[in-house]
């Protein structure tokens, strides 16, 4: 395993405080206007971040795969990526979605540890050998195949693959955590 590498403290792109109009929708807490770094910072790449936030909302929001399920793997994803980002902004729409602070907290250990569920095991391993290998092995494929249809698989691997990309531009772009937003649980 090669040596943990560290992360930048401070951002190499600074999150774009003059956003256009035509993309403070697209930056922006619905209805709150207070843009999230994330998105400012995408926002140096207009046409990059209009579709990074198509398939991200169509991840979160539109999908047969429920929220609890898909919020595991995308913390899971981005405990794998040490970014503290995906991790902190995941941990409350995780809560959201009903898992709960001591299962977050073991999404950073061991899972064979934890008091997960076979289904559950199988969402946290599905994380753990794509971001490990790029491939899911047959053996989490095969516990995956007894919950979840040809559809939910689509959308299950995707949303890893689309979280552990974005976790990599997180850590590689510095994009420091917003505002109010927890890192790493204690």
């Amino acid at each position: 395993m090669a040596a943990e590498r560290t992360r930048p403290t401070a951002p190499r792109i600074a999150p774009r405080a003059d956003i256009p109009e035509e993309l403070r929708d697209v930056t922006s807490v619905k209805g709150s206007g207070k843009q999230l770094n994330i998105f400012a910072t995408l926002a140096h790449a207009p046409n990059v971040l209009r579709r990074f936030s198509q398939l991200g909302g169509t991840l979160l929001f539109r999908t047969s795969v429920g929220d609890r399920e898909r919020e595991l793997v995308i913390l899971r994803v981005g405990w794998n990526c040490r970014s503290v980002y995906e991790f902190g902004q995941h941990t409350a729409i995780g809560l959201d979605s009903g898992i709960t602070e001591a299962e977050i907290k073991a999404l950073t250990e061991d899972p064979t540890a934890g008091a997960w569920s076979d289904k559950d095991r199988a969402l946290i391993a599905l994380a753990d050998d794509l971001c490990a290998d790029d491939c899911v092995s047959d053996a989490t494929w095969a516990e995956l195949r007894k919950d979840w249809n040809d559809q939910q698989l689509v959308e299950l691997v995707v949303c890893a693959g689309f979280y552990r990309m974005v976790s990599g531009f997180l850590n590689s772009a510095g994009v420091q955590l917003d505002d109010g937003v927890a890192g790493w649980p204690v």
